[in-house]
């Protein structure tokens, strides 16, 4: 086991409610005190993690907060830049001999750069792009894998006030032109080929596709990776850029930039109509991301309660977790990323790729999608015949509800390694605030299955019907006063009826999330499920999370899914479509032990009216099991408005989706639904 010395013990959390007593002479008994004064007093607790993290701004703040959700705004009159964090901590990390970023692809190539080597390379492109005439405003647009080029691009771009903007190249060319054409950008960069569980795929002509898309773009450059045709008609190689020296790349600052400044579009799924493109800003996401840490528990990988600190969460560039791994360079974290398939190369699923660059990279930090969990367990995997694990000390999920089954899976796993204190920190926020609602914090009791608090500063409920706080029972996550990175606004929604619509619908003023929360007595919280994704039986209302935790615990269930959908007679029927585990039998045994289950753990009105075995679960490239794509599916949607195959992890299982949703349509007599055209 790695010493980290006695301040180690110390939790970020706690460093920071240590100052808080010594600087501003708060005393809390405990955390759901400090949560409450957080979420009550947004000036004083946000002009606390500012102090604290010691963020900077050539001007003061005239108010920190004013105004009221959805026209909040915040630090008015202050100045800052996502890079210019980013890069104070170069000298120290430097001196202390601490990468600012490990990066490894499925080959086994490894590429490590120093926080100057980061810099320079920043430097670089940041001032090529300034020499092309591209700055402030401009929308730069990223086709990229998840590449350290990724990260250099982005902190390039934004250092010179550009806006960033990035796909991922899982992609298909139709999903990447919806998301991109909505924002016109003037630069594209993308890789010429890709490498995902063994098969290597070249790009080369999908970028060119992608650009002949894209009139606004006046710049392409093209990264080689091995995997593609290069040259491409028309691009600058990006290896190609002449490095700028030392002295140049030291002197060069970011430019400061207005407290709302736009960083980034981020995309929704685009299930309905086209994707909404999400824009955060600078100052938003500095902030929140600093806050975020503190419940992380990462801090600068040189200092003395963190140092050798490795921060990895599994994520394609597609996802909000790209942001969120990067996120932690604004605290001086080293950050591990993978390029490549979690589950093994062409013709195994082994599960063990991203467990052996862990342990070969020293990895302190592992995160990872909650599937992914899941699909470890039920593969039988043995972490104990992986040498090398011992040095993470906290394991991170989102992206779905875990279950406790998984989370214990995984603390009797590292236990057999002889870490018997491993810390599970469960997240939940998203694309929409790139930031979390409910997360961890590392001195509070171990929670499986459940997250472990509400979010500093995030001042969450679960509201009934009626809008009435609601505890130990269900309800709909709201966030009752603003939050700094939630969007500036959403890319050409015109007077923001689109952004309001989408969050404020509901109840005037108030962010409806759009998952079901419970808050239990004990501060902590679960995520129910979506909660456009909820079944309600004869007035009894159940997330489809329970349902699967119930389900999924049976060891010949691989995996499920379930949809309630109206049959035309007036009523619902309730399908599940069931993946048998491997060598399990299919057949009316298993489907009492599913009612049985479901039965003993929910509520008999929860058994499903119809099971369906199935090839595999749709899920996103994320992870999420797509409910409501199939549930409009069997409602008579036209597929084509209900699923993208190239947002799709398993795409080649939508035409068998189809098909049992016409049949069952035909079999019931349901007539299809009309369902809104693509952009409404």
């Amino acid at each position: 086991m790695v010493n980290r010395g006695a301040a180690a013990c110390i939790s970020q959390i706690s460093l920071y409610q240590e100052w808080l007593h010594r600087e501003r002479g708060l005393a809390f008994c405990d955390y759901a005190a400090m949560w409450e004064w957080s979420r009550t007093d947004l000036a004083g607790f946000w002009q606390s993690v500012w102090d604290y993290h010691d963020l900077q701004s050539p001007t003061p703040p005239s108010v920190i907060v004013e105004g009221a959700m959805p026209d909040a705004r915040w630090f008015t009159g202050t100045q800052v830049n996502y890079a210019r964090q980013v890069f104070r901590h170069a000298d120290m990390a430097d001196v202390a001999g601490q990468p600012a970023i490990i990066a490894a692809d499925e080959s086994g190539r490894v590429t490590e750069l120093t926080w100057s080597a980061l810099r320079c390379q920043v430097t670089t492109f940041a001032l090529e792009l300034r020499r092309r005439g591209i700055g402030r405003g401009d929308v730069v647009a990223a086709y990229l894998p998840n590449i350290p080029e990724a990260v250099v691009s982005m902190l390039a771009c934004v250092s010179i006030g550009a806006i960033w903007t990035l796909c991922s190249p899982d992609m298909g060319t139709p999903a990447v032109l919806a998301r991109f054409q909505q924002t016109a950008p003037r630069v594209l960069i993308a890789a010429d080929g890709v490498c995902y569980g063994g098969k290597p795929a070249d790009r080369a002509a999908t970028v060119t596709t992608i650009r002949q898309g894209l009139p606004s773009v006046t710049d392409l450059f093209v990264i080689r990776t091995g995997n593609g045709a290069f040259p491409i008609a028309g691009a600058t190689d990006f290896q190609d850029i002449q490095p700028v020296d030392a002295r140049t790349a030291a002197m060069f600052e970011p430019e400061w930039l207005p407290f709302d400044h736009p960083l980034w579009i981020l995309y929704s799924s685009g299930t309905t109509g086209l994707p909404k493109a999400i824009v955060h800003g600078h100052g938003g996401v500095v902030i929140a991301a600093c806050a975020g840490n503190m419940h992380l528990d990462i801090g600068a990988s040189y200092s003395p309660n963190n140092f050798g600190e490795r921060f990895h969460w599994y994520s394609a560039t597609g996802w909000v977790m790209w942001n969120i791994q990067v996120g932690g360079l604004l605290s001086g974290t080293t950050i591990c990323i993978y390029d490549g398939s979690p589950k093994g190369g062409t013709g195994t699923v082994e599960w063990t790729p991203l467990w052996r660059f862990a342990a070969r990279h020293q990895v302190t930090w592992f995160g990872a999608g909650a599937a992914f969990y899941a699909s470890c367990r039920k593969a039988g995997l043995a972490l104990r015949d992986i040498d090398g694990l011992s040095r993470i000390r906290a394991l991170g999920s989102t992206g779905s509800a875990l279950t406790i089954d998984d989370q214990e899976w995984g603390t009797r796993q590292f236990a057999t390694l002889g870490t018997s204190d491993i810390w599970w920190c469960n997240i939940s926020g998203g694309t929409d605030i790139a930031a979390a609602f409910l997360s961890g914090n590392r001195e509070m009791p171990a929670t499986p299955g459940r997250l472990q608090c509400r979010h500093l500063g995030a001042s969450v409920e679960a509201w009934d019907e009626d809008g009435r706080a609601v505890r130990e029972q269900v309800g709909e996550l709201v966030c009752t006063r603003p939050f700094p990175s939630m969007p500036l606004f959403f890319w050409g929604d015109a007077g923001h009826a689109r952004y309001r619509s989408t969050y404020f619908e509901s109840w005037a003023g108030v962010w409806r999330h759009g998952d079901w929360l419970s808050v239990e007595a004990d501060g902590s919280c679960i995520i129910a499920g979506r909660s456009d994704a909820t079944i309600n039986r004869h007035g009894l209302r159940m997330g489809t999370a329970d349902i699967y935790a119930a389900v999924e615990r049976l060891p010949a269930i691989a995996d499920s899914l379930v949809i309630d959908v109206e049959d035309g007679s007036g009523d619902s029927k309730l399908l599940m479509f069931v993946v048998p585990g491997e060598g399990a039998a299919w057949g009316p045994e298993l489907e009492g032990a599913i009612a049985r289950a479901i039965r003993e753990t929910l509520s008999p009105r929860f058994i499903p009216d119809q099971f369906i075995q199935a090839p595999a679960i749709p899920r996103t490239l994320s992870g999420k099991k797509q409910e409501l794509p199939v549930k409009r599916l069997f409602q008579g949607w036209d597929v084509a408005k209900v699923i993208d195959p190239s947002l799709t992890d398993n795409a080649a299982i939508i035409p068998w989706y189809v098909a049992q949703a016409d049949a069952w349509r035909a079999e019931t007599g349901m007539a299809a639904a009309k369902a809104p055209a693509r952009g409404e």
